[in-house]
């Protein structure tokens, strides 16, 4: 796609922060990238042409403001509405890329328990699978109509990808996170190690401080990473970790409140697919086209009684609590079109 007058006033902008150096040439390059695949994506959309400049403008600021002092993420994030709306903006970024008449919301009648508990001052826990960056802003379009509270409410654990990248800081903001460093990117680099470990425990006490008020519903991957094709090229839920579900499951057990665990499938890939190999740097291209998704919310997870669940041995037990629940978010998964 040219750059044709319609982007002028976004790319007079991008070129004047690249020329101050107000942000990293490599990072221009990459959302002049994702602008062009962007407006070609929504281009293609039925319905009345609207090239969203005023959010991407609102975008290359607010990553010109991340690049000189980066916002600094406590271990428990709570979502900023004011003065400026970055829940809002995060909306307002993704959906247009949402094909929503041919998206899909499952397990209706799982939801309306969850919201129920979670009046009553209960907990849930969503042990879900992850495709892309934009994953909570997909929950929050697929449910803004129905459950909107929820939406805007869940609190997401998240890794450090979405909390230093300047593209991804943005959106970020505008959620409920509790921050961790995942065992994947934990060592890098290595004199660091010890800064992310007290880091990571200090967000689980902030979890457990969560549970312990009651109502709250967390969403977590417990693969640790996103989805990625296998090798035929089919994209496939990544194996959930038993320890991270097991420490979940602990601190649940001292909440004071009741909390449940519940299965969350996601069907996100191809609005937003991550690099084909894990990056240990920041700064991943992103490619974007118009895409439906699909969301079930399945029923909830009997923690004690599943297969495999009656072996002496606790880290069989374990393995194979986790590997149930896994294959509970396959089965949604694979019912989507």
């Amino acid at each position: 796609m040219e750059k044709n007058s319609k982007f002028k006033p976004f790319f007079s902008k991008l070129e004047q922060y690249k020329k101050e150096g107000s942000i990293p040439p490599k990072y221009c390059d990459i959302i002049e990238k994702f602008y062009l695949c962007y407006q070609e994506a929504i281009a293609s959309a039925e319905g009345p042409e609207d090239y969203h400049h005023e959010v991407f403008l609102s975008l290359l600021d607010l990553i010109k403001q991340q690049c000189r002092e980066p916002y600094d993420f406590q271990p428990y994030h709570a979502l900023i509405r004011k003065p400026f709306d970055y829940y809002q903006f995060g909306i307002d970024l993704v959906k247009p890329l949402v094909d929503l008449p041919h998206s899909t919301l499952s397990g209706q009648d799982n939801l309306k328990n969850i919201v129920a508990s979670l009046e009553k001052g209960e907990n849930t826990i969503f042990l879900a699978n992850h495709q892309i960056e934009a994953d909570p802003q997909a929950i929050s379009i697929m449910l803004e109509n129905s459950y909107p509270r929820l939406a805007e409410e869940m609190i997401f654990v998240a890794g450090e990808r979405v909390i230093t990248d300047p593209l991804a800081v943005p959106a970020s903001m505008g959620r409920n996170l509790l921050c961790i460093y995942s065992k994947r990117y934990i060592d890098h680099p290595p004199e660091l190690k010890m800064k992310k470990q007290l880091h990571n425990k200090r967000t689980m006490e902030l979890m457990s401080q969560l549970l312990s008020e009651g109502g709250k519903a967390i969403y977590v991957a417990p693969s640790g990473g996103r989805d990625r094709p296998n090798a035929e090229g089919v994209v496939e839920v990544a194996p959930f970790d038993a320890q991270s579900i097991e420490m979940f499951y602990l601190m649940s057990q001292r909440a004071g409140h009741p909390t449940h665990f519940y299965p969350l499938a996601l069907k996100t890939y191809e609005m937003l697919p991550p690099p084909q190999t894990i990056q240990v740097e920041l700064g991943e291209a992103r490619v974007t086209k118009r895409a439906p998704i699909h969301i079930a919310f399945g029923a909830k997870i009997d923690m004690e009684n599943f297969p495999g669940g009656d072996s002496k041995d606790k880290h069989e037990r374990r393995s194979s609590r986790a590997e149930y629940i896994c294959n509970l978010v396959r089965r949604d998964y694979a019912k989507f079109p």
